[in-house]
């Protein structure tokens, strides 16, 4: 445990922080979790509406900087990716 006063104060900051960031790095995880089983389905508007939802939370996730803007961007795009070949597929 620190005994300097800034950085007791700083401790506790980081903390804050890090249980705020959780919440978003853990919708963000969810909801491409939720979008990558939805394309194992059989419902392309269900696979779609999960995509759009994914990208939603990796998009405020990074505007929160809790993940990096780019890694963001490549996690919607592999998402895409996926989606436009199911679409091709016609499932």
């Amino acid at each position: 445990m620190a005994n300097i006063k800034s950085q007791i104060k700083r401790n506790k900051q980081n903390e804050k922080r890090r249980i705020r960031n959780r919440v978003y790095r853990g919708q963000a995880r969810v909801a491409v979790r939720n979008a990558r089983t939805a394309m194992e389905g059989d419902s392309f508007a269900e696979t779609k509406t999960a995509v759009f939802a994914a990208v939603s939370a990796l998009d405020k996730a990074a505007e929160k900087g809790v993940i990096h803007p780019k890694n963001a961007s490549r996690r919607k795009g592999r998402l895409m990716k996926k989606l436009a070949a199911l679409e091709v597929a016609g499932k």
